[in-house]
């Protein structure tokens, strides 16, 4: 997802101590009553890693309420989903225990979708086919651009870069159009497809969930662990600002406050 406004400025826990050792405390205590399972969001007291976070089943709910791109959550989700099941219980701790507070993490999910699509490039298929390598390079390209601040539609004003662009979607939908008897090809296409469609800000919200879903379909539960491990390593590597933490120091406590009609979550040091 290309980092918004509204991401840039977010802090992870609202730069609270307290926030952060709240949700902590939270999924370890499910963690230890295993009541973190497949298959379902908040039921009965028993949910997947976004559910027993948040105690609901709204991505959006991971920015009001931990600070935390909507983007990171629905990666987790689904990567929790495919791992193995040893490996997915103790995934959503991992997860909020490597952030640090007060870290900027609004480029995470591009980081993460760069090295998944670097990845792809080295699948044994998307290798042979040279039309595919150039168009998911191509998208590679853009989301590098990306970060480092210069965002993919601020540059197709200009009409070469339109060109270019549009010469990197046709030669990823012909390549795939003549690959159809090819699974990983199509992988590769669907990761191209997801990401491109939403540089040009078309399906945005979703796009690191895309990602990590085309990345992993054809390896599946091992690929699963291994993105999860990249992405806790990109989450704890996020910069932190010189700001200052402390409790309800965070410019998104009024919308926290009307989005879930009640304070209890924001807790003072």
């Amino acid at each position: 997802m290309i980092p918004t406004p509204e991401m840039k400025a977010m802090r992870a826990f609202h730069g609270s101590v307290a926030i952060k050792e709240k949700y902590v405390a939270r999924v370890k205590a499910h963690a230890e009553a295993d009541k973190i399972v497949k298959g379902k969001y908040w039921e009965n007291g028993k949910g997947c890693a976004v559910g027993c976070t948040i105690e609901g089943t709204e991505h959006s709910r991971y920015e009001t309420e931990l600070g935390i791109p909507a983007a990171i959550a629905h990666v987790e989700d689904y990567l929790f989903e495919t791992m193995p099941n040893e490996d997915a219980v103790k995934f959503p701790l991992r997860l909020l225990e490597a952030i640090p507070v007060g870290a900027d993490l609004s480029l995470v999910s591009v980081n993460l979708i760069v090295y998944m699509l670097e990845d792809v490039l080295n699948i044994k298929e998307v290798q042979e086919d040279e039309a595919v390598g150039t168009a998911i390079r191509g998208v590679i390209d853009l989301w590098k651009r990306v970060q480092v601040g210069d965002e993919p539609d601020a540059a197709a004003e200009s009409a070469a870069e339109s060109a270019a662009w549009s010469a990197t979607w046709s030669a990823a939908w012909s390549a795939t159009w003549s690959a159809t008897r090819s699974a990983t090809r199509s992988v590769a296409w669907s990761a191209t497809r997801s990401v491109a469609w939403s540089a040009a800000r078309s399906a945005a919200r979703s796009a690191a969930w895309s990602v990590a879903w085309s990345a992993t379909w054809s390896a599946g539960e091992s690929a699963a662990k291994r993105y999860g491990d990249v992405l806790i390593r990109f989450l704890s590597e996020a910069p932190v600002p010189d700001v200052k933490i402390g409790p309800l120091r965070h410019p998104f406590e009024g919308r926290a406050r009307l989005a879930n009609g009640r304070e209890d979550f924001i807790q003072g040091d």
